[in-house]
């Protein structure tokens, strides 16, 4: 597997989870729409009101919760897999002695074969630790030296 068809795996994974977020969402709002619905059929009432009010709350936090994913839909077509440098960046495989980063979203490990990719954010606590460096570069993390042996 090339490098390119291997970025574009786990974008396509990065991917699949944001879409599984956003569908989760939209239900959500469906459903709260559909409650909205219903308890303006209600009797009135402090209970009604109060009941409306919650979730006229409920469906304001699930809007932003959407607003969020729809950014995180545009961040990710950022990601230019094909593009190489030498530095870690966002959408550069950094291998380290340890692990291999994919830097893109925070959704954590991904098998491919026989390694696992963990795919951090750039502005994640080891996304900032690894962004800018270069083959031979080492950080520190949690108390434990790590050296980049590769970045693609």
């Amino acid at each position: 597997m090339t490098i390119v068809e291997l970025k574009t795996e786990l974008l396509q994974h990065c991917q699949k989870q944001v879409d599984l977020r956003y569908s989760k969402i939209k239900q959500t709002i469906a459903d709260i729409e559909e409650s909205l619905l219903e308890e303006a059929k209600s009797s009135s009432g402090d209970k009604h009101e109060t009941g409306r009010a919650m979730l006229q709350i409920d469906r304001e936090n699930a809007g932003r919760q959407l607003q969020e994913i729809e950014k995180i839909v545009l961040f990710l077509k950022k990601i230019d897999v094909k593009a190489t440098s030498d530095y870690a960046r966002l959408g550069s495989l950094v291998y380290t002695d340890r692990f291999t980063y994919f830097i893109s979203l925070s959704i954590g490990t991904i098998p491919i074969g026989k390694t696992d990719y963990l795919c951090v954010a750039l502005n994640s606590p080891v996304g900032l630790l690894i962004s800018g460096k270069v083959k031979g570069d080492e950080f520190t993390l949690n108390g434990i030296v790590y050296k980049i042996t590769s970045v693609n």
